[in-house]
């Protein structure tokens, strides 16, 4: 009796594991790009929370009989002109740069997400008066921004993040405002004023929850701006003092042999390339999720 139970319990089992699977299979075949920018997005990460198991090599330290060798089974990015392993370099670079570039996507998201807030709840002269400071900002390019905000706080990974915060705040805060305005006159919101519930409590439970989506949708795609602008700021040498790796001052280091080692600029440039379309990808999905 047991063995017949079991035998019928597999196969009421098969027919419910195969569709799944199969459907499983469908959507990866139709959603290619974003499996890959997700395997692209995971591996980054992976080496900036464990680069030791990604390569375990010393990214400070070279064989100078071994500088300029180019990619090979052995070393996968080549060596430079101290004979350190490049990709070894660029997977200890990973955690500064990575680092700096989801500080300062929080920064912007956390004050950008609450100015946007309060001017679209506020409205009036608060709505006013923090959309023209929005405006001032968003008409200048966010990277020269940022040039000018880390030349004034001085040089490092810190303050490059900061000024890289800071530039993104504007783009945060127009969007949190415009979708406030969509939702602070739904019935549910209006519902919830009239049953008595404090405005702050409002703001809390119905209007944030309800907002917040696209606006972590655009943390996505501003993730890939935000590490273009961090290497940015690192190449031109606003970011950690040399020899510690960061993926801009590798391409800045490796500028002076272009013509003689193409490997030093192209692979770590072709890396944050991919990093950048990945997340840029990853978020344009979750946008069009978030609006079905």
């Amino acid at each position: 009796m047991v063995d017949i139970l079991v035998r019928h319990a597999r196969l009421a089992d098969q027919p419910v594991a195969a569709p799944a699977l199969e459907q499983v299979l469908r959507w990866t075949r139709g959603h290619l790009g974003l499996v890959f920018s997700g395997v692209v997005l995971v591996v980054a990460g992976g080496w900036a929370v464990a680069p030791s198991m990604f390569a375990s090599g010393d990214p400070l330290t070279g064989v100078p009989a071994e500088k300029f060798q180019g990619p090979s089974a052995e070393h996968w990015f080549g060596t430079d002109n101290l004979g350190r392993d490049l990709y070894t370099r660029m997977v200890h670079g990973a955690g500064l740069s990575l680092t700096a570039t989801l500080t300062a996507v929080g920064i912007a998201l956390v004050v950008g997400s609450l100015l946007g807030l309060l001017s679209g709840a506020a409205g009036g002269i608060v709505d006013t008066a923090i959309m023209r400071v929005v405006d001032v900002l968003l008409s200048i390019p966010s990277l020269l921004l940022a040039l000018a905000l880390v030349t004034a706080l001085g040089f490092g990974t810190r303050n490059v993040a900061v000024a890289v915060g800071v530039s993104l705040i504007a783009n945060f805060a127009r969007v949190m405002r415009s979708e406030v305005l969509r939702v602070r006159h739904a019935p549910y919101v209006e519902a919830a004023h009239a049953s008595g519930v404090r405005w702050y409590a409002v703001l809390a439970r119905h209007v944030l929850p309800n907002s917040f989506q696209p606006v972590l949708a655009l943390a996505a795609v501003e993730f890939g701006m935000a590490v273009l602008a961090v290497s940015s700021l690192s190449f031109l040498g606003y970011g950690t003092k040399p020899p510690t790796p960061e993926w801009g001052s590798l391409i800045s280091e490796g500028r002076n042999f272009l013509a003689s080692a193409w490997w030093l600029t192209t692979l770590p440039g072709l890396v944050i390339v991919a990093v950048v379309l990945s997340a840029q990808h990853v978020g344009r999905f979750a946008g069009r999720t978030g609006q079905q």
